[in-house]
C-alpha cells in the first residue's frame, strides 16, 4: 500500500546522501519533495501541512546542522514525525475488571466488519482468550450465516439466535449476548454490528442503542484502508455520532495510496490500534506506529519477523537443530531441510517475509514476482525421494535423478540444482554453527572468522616493501643496518626513551618511509 510513497520518499533522501553539509536550498528541496510525495499519497492537506513544518524545524535546527551525518539526520527526523502522525506508541486493548470484556466493531457496510470480527477473534484466542462472535448485523443479506462461517474457521464461538436479513432485534441480542457470555464462561465479547454504504441517521442510532445497552469497554471503528480521503470524513461522523475508542485499519495489503492511515490519526485523535493486511485470518495483527513508519521509510520491520519466528518456531526444535549442526555438515539432511522449510511456510507469504527485511525495498519488483509455489515443489522434490537418499544425497546419480524428477513432476536439472543448493548451504549453516563465520567473509566478534581471509591478510603482513630501484633498496637496508645496531648497542633503558625506543625522543629520526608522509 506505501509503495508509492515509500518509492518518492527513498528518492528524496538518496539526493542528501553524501553532502557533508545541508545548505538552506537543500532542506526546501527536501520538504518540497516530501510534501509532494505525501499530498500523492493521498494525506489529507492539513496532516501534510504539520508534518511538513514539524520536519522543517528540526531539520533547520542544530539538530542536524551539527551531526557528523545530515542526511541519516534528516532521516531520523522524518522517521520519528512519521511514527508521531501515526499514533505514537502502541495503543493496547483495554480489558474489563470484570468479565466479559465488550468490544464493539462500528464502520460502513463493505469496510469487512464481519470479517475482521473472525480475525479478531482468533487473535485474542491466540492470546489466550475465550471470545464470543456476537451476529449483530440483522439487515445484509447472509451477514449472520457469514459470520457463522468466519467464527467456525477460526475456531471461536458464535451467538446468532436471530437469523438476520431484516428479522430481529440486534439491541437485544447485544443484550442477550452479555448473559450468555456470563453463563458459558466467555472472557470477550466482540459485537459485529450493521453497515450503510453511506452514513445515514439509522445506522448511527442502531449503533448507538447498541452501545447504550451493552456498555462497550472498547467501540473500534473498522476502516476500509483504501477509499482514500473518504476514511477521514467517515471517522469523522462516526466520532461525532457514536463515539469510538481506537481504529482498525482493513486491507492494509491493497494497491491504494494508504494516505487515510497517516491522516485518521491526526484528525480524529484516536490511534489505530489494529491492521488486517490480508484474506487470511491470521493475516491481522496489532498495529505498531514505529514499526510502520520503518516500513515505510525502506527500513524493514525486523521485530515483527522476530515474533512471527517466534510464534511458529518451537525452541526445542531450534535448539535440536543448532546441536546436529554444530556436530558436522553430515548430520543435516535433507528430512532436516524440509522440516525447516515447511517452518518458514507456515510463518507465511515469503515474499511478505521478504518485505520486512531492511533494504528490500530496492528489490521489491523481484519480490513482488516471487514464485511462493517453488517452495512446494522443492518439497515434492525432496518427498520423491527415498528415506536412504534424503539421509546421504551424495548417492543420488543419474537414474535415481531421473526417477525423483518423474515422480515430482519436474526437469531433471530441477533435481540436481536442488541437491547441488542443499550441499552448499548444508556447509555454510554448519559453519556458522561452529563459530566459523561465513565464508570468505572476516568473522563477527564472537563467531569466529573466515580462515581464507584471515591467511590473505597474514600473506600480507609479512615484511616491508621494499623498492623497485637496485641503488635506492641498497640505501635502505643500509639505513637500516644501522638503526638496529644503534638500537642494540643502546639496548632499552639506557638513556632510551619510553618503552625502548632510541635516543629518548631527542636524536631519535622517523624512518624515510614515513618522512613523506610527514612532509
Amino acid at each position: 500500500m506505501f509503495d508509492t510513497l515509500s518509492d518518492r520518499l527513498a528518492a528524496t533522501f538518496k539526493n542528501l546522501r553524501g553532502k557533508g553539509r545541508l545548505s538552506e536550498a537543500d532542506i526546501d528541496a527536501t520538504m518540497r519533495e516530501i510534501r509532494i510525495a505525501l499530498l500523492e499519497a493521498d494525506v489529507a492537506l492539513p496532516v501534510v501541512r504539520a508534518f511538513v513544518a514539524s520536519v522543517k524545524q528540526r531539520a533547520t535546527g542544530a539538530e542536524v546542522s551539527q551531526a557528523l551525518n545530515p542526511a541519516q539526520q534528516v532521516i531520523k527526523v522524518v522517521n520519528e514525525e512519521l511514527v508521531g502522525i501515526l499514533g505514537g506508541e502502541t495503543r493496547r486493548l483495554r480489558f474489563a475488571k470484570q468479565p466479559p470484556t465488550v468490544i464493539m466493531l462500528a464502520g460502513l457496510q463493505g469496510a469487512g466488519k464481519t470479517t475482521l470480527a473472525g480475525k479478531l477473534g482468533r487473535w485474542l484466542k491466540g492470546q489466550g482468550h475465550t471470545p464470543l462472535l456476537v451476529a449483530c448485523d440483522l439487515q445484509r443479506p447472509n451477514a449472520v450465516n457469514q459470520l457463522s462461517v468466519v467464527a467456525e474457521r477460526a475456531g471461536v464461538a458464535v451467538f446468532a439466535p436471530e437469523p438476520g436479513n431484516g428479522v430481529g432485534d440486534p439491541v437485544k441480542v447485544a443484550q442477550d449476548s452479555i448473559e450468555y457470555a456470563k453463563t458459558q464462561q466467555y472472557d470477550i465479547v466482540v459485537v459485529d454490528t450493521a453497515g450503510r454504504l453511506g452514513v445515514d441517521q439509522e445506522m448511527m442510532q442502531q449503533a448507538a442503542d447498541i452501545r447504550d445497552a451493552v456498555r462497550p469497554d472498547e467501540i473500534l471503528f473498522v476502516v476500509d484502508a483504501m477509499i482514500g480521503q473518504d476514511a477521514v470524513n467517515t471517522a469523522e461522523a462516526f466520532r461525532d455520532g457514536v463515539g469510538f475508542d481506537g481504529v482498525v485499519l482493513s486491507k492494509l495489503d491493497g494497491d491504494a495510496r494508504g494516505g487515510a492511515a497517516l491522516s485518521i490519526v491526526h484528525v480524529t485523535g484516536k490511534q489505530i490500534m489494529f491492521a488486517s493486511n490480508g484474506e487470511k485470518l491470521d493475516d491481522f495483527d496489532a498495529f505498531h506506529p514505529d514499526r510502520m513508519a520503518s516500513r515505510i521509510l525502506g527500513m524493514g520491520d525486523v521485530l515483527s519477523l522476530i515474533e512471527k519466528a517466534e510464534q511458529t518456531f518451537s525452541q526445542a526444535e531450534a535448539e535440536k537443530m543448532a546441536a546436529k549442526l554444530a556436530k558436522g555438515p553430515k548430520e543435516f539432511t535433507l528430512d532436516d531441510f524440509l522440516a525447516q522449510m515447511e517452518q518458514v511456510r507456515k510463518m507465511g507469504s515469503i515474499s511478505k517475509l521478504l518485505g520486512m527485511l531492511p533494504g528490500m525495498g530496492q528489490i521489491k519488483d523481484q519480490i513482488n514476482n516471487l514464485d511462493e509455489k517453488d517452495v512446494d515443489r522443492t518439497a515434492a522434490i525432496i518427498k520423491s525421494m527415498t528415506p536412504g537418499e534424503r539421509a546421504d544425497p551424495h548417492i543420488i546419480n543419474g537414474s535415481r535423478r531421473a526417477r525423483i524428477a518423474k515422480g515430482s513432476g519436474v526437469e531433471v536439472s530441477a533435481v540436481k540444482s536442488l541437491v547441488e543448493r542443499f550441499f552448499e548451504a548444508r556447509k555454510m549453516m554448519s559453519r556458522m554453527a561452529q563459530g566459523g563465520g561465513m565464508p570468505g567473509m572476516p568473522g563477527i566478534p564472537g563467531m569466529g572468522g573466515g580462515p581464507g581471509r584471515q591467511k590473505k591478510q597474514q600473506k600480507q603482513a609479512k615484511g616491508r616493501r621494499q623498492s623497485g630501484n637496485p641503488m635506492k633498496r641498497k640505501a635502505e637496508e643500509a639505513a637500516a643496518a644501522a638503526r638496529r645496531e644503534e638500537q642494540q648497542n643502546q639496548g632499552p633503558g639506557q638513556d632510551g626513551g619510553p618503552f625502548g625506543l632510541p635516543g629518548g625522543g631527542q636524536d631519535f629520526e622517523l624512518p624515510d618511509e614515513f618522512k613523506k608522509f610527514m612532509g
